[in-house]
């Protein structure tokens, strides 16, 4: 009998809901136990897990590590998927394994150039791979030097933190005075230059630190995420972007994006799942970030026939699923958000230790349940890679 395998997350983000029902679903028909754990006892993550406990808050990266190694131990877990401390805890691979326990990440080389974007877009640029013209930038005199070169070449400039995840922190620098046009409707990510200028006078009087911004143009869509899956022998098995233009999103296998892609994560080492991200600056598609990590949007693959999950978590364990091609891609579609189940107590209730193999899906929420409802990329595919209760992708209009 094919033993079960028992999968981690720790604090990830809400649209994993359906990495794990990808996993549960997978095409092998093999028993998969999810272990999740999170800071937010009401995470839809903490919720959708066979078992799950809350994070403890104030770890440093060192006690992070052995509370996860203690996590694995006690829990059994095969393979670990982390996202929170990934820096510190791939530096202790070895630890790990001896615990029984693969991680789903790449090695600490790889984590640590794209933890930096300045030093990541450096690395890029010298295998050649397409960059665009960028600044690191530390007070206000550097930020007004480069703006100013990006306006002359007629660009609008934009600045984001040189090391964060996602949109955190991202602004576009504007010319307008701030006036009630930025008060109006929803927030913007525009910000006036003297606005900015002024808080940064004001933070290096009061003796804060120094910001750390990398300062470039504002790139153009459409915006393409590049999925990949890469071996620890950095040969890639999956390689399929995501596109991105508006509302409208859809799949491309065109080798303007996969080229690049392919080129990064099989040079740099970027085992397991990672995303790399394109948009275009000047008709030319240029790298605007690198994620060591699987997407939130990873489970939309499943438009186009594929578990990517799940043959990640193979790969882990050792058992190569070969290269992967996606038999169709998907149409055109967008996404909407509706409501994922919660337990109604502070953290989910555990599952009783079973020690002999789970059925692949998880029981039914209890009827009591509450309700949330988080923004999810979210698809209705011939994989079912969201459940009818979770958020479903819609068909965007012609």
């Amino acid at each position: 009998m094919v033993s079960r395998v028992r999968v981690w997350l720790n604090r990830t983000y809400a649209e994993n809901v359906f990495f794990m029902d990808q996993l549960r679903r997978n095409p092998s028909d093999r028993a998969v136990e999810i272990h999740a754990t999170h800071g937010d006892a009401d995470s839809p993550v903490l919720a959708a897990a066979d078992t799950a406990d809350l994070e403890p808050e104030g770890l440093s990266p060192a006690a992070y590590v052995e509370y996860a190694l203690d996590q694995c131990t006690r829990r059994g877990i095969d393979v670990f998927v982390p996202r929170l401390h990934q820096s510190a805890i791939v530096a202790h691979r070895a630890d790990f394994e001896a615990a029984g326990t693969a991680l789903l990440a790449p090695p600490p080389e790889a984590v640590a150039v794209f933890h930096d974007k300045v030093i990541a877009y450096e690395a890029v640029q010298a295998i050649g791979a397409p960059v665009p013209p960028w600044w690191r930038v530390r007070d206000a005199d550097q930020l007004v030097s480069a703006v100013e070169e990006l306006e002359a070449g007629g660009h609008k400039a934009c600045f984001k933190p040189a090391s964060g995840a996602g949109g955190v922190g991202f602004r576009v620098i504007t010319r307008a005075p701030f006036s009630l046009m930025h008060l109006n409707g929803f927030p913007s990510p525009y910000v006036p230059l003297d606005v900015v200028l002024e808080a940064l006078k004001q933070a290096d009087a009061e003796g804060e630190e120094p910001v750390d911004w990398l300062v470039m143009p504002r790139l153009e869509q459409p915006e393409v995420s590049v999925d990949c899956l890469t071996g620890p022998d950095n040969r890639i098995r999956l390689a399929i972007g995501r596109t991105k233009n508006g509302r409208r999103r859809g799949f491309t296998l065109a080798e303007q994006w996969l080229e690049p892609a392919r080129r990064i994560a099989e040079g740099f080492g970027l085992h397991y799942l990672s995303n790399i991200q394109f948009r275009m600056f000047g008709g030319t598609p240029v790298l605007m970030d690198v994620n060591t990590r699987p997407a939130g949007g990873l489970h939309q693959l499943a438009l186009c026939g594929v578990n990517a999950p799940w043959a990640a978590v193979q790969l882990a364990l050792g058992e190569d699923p070969g290269e992967i091609v996606p038999p169709f891609l998907g149409q055109d579609y967008t996404v909407v958000s509706g409501p994922r189940q919660l337990r109604p107590v502070s953290i989910p209730q555990q599952r009783a230790e079973v020690h002999d193999p789970l059925p692949a899906v998880p029981a039914p929420a209890p009827q009591q349940a509450e309700q949330v409802t988080a923004e999810t990329d979210a698809t209705a595919s011939a994989t079912a890679s969201a459940s009818a209760s979770a958020s479903a992708s819609a068909i965007a209009p012609a």
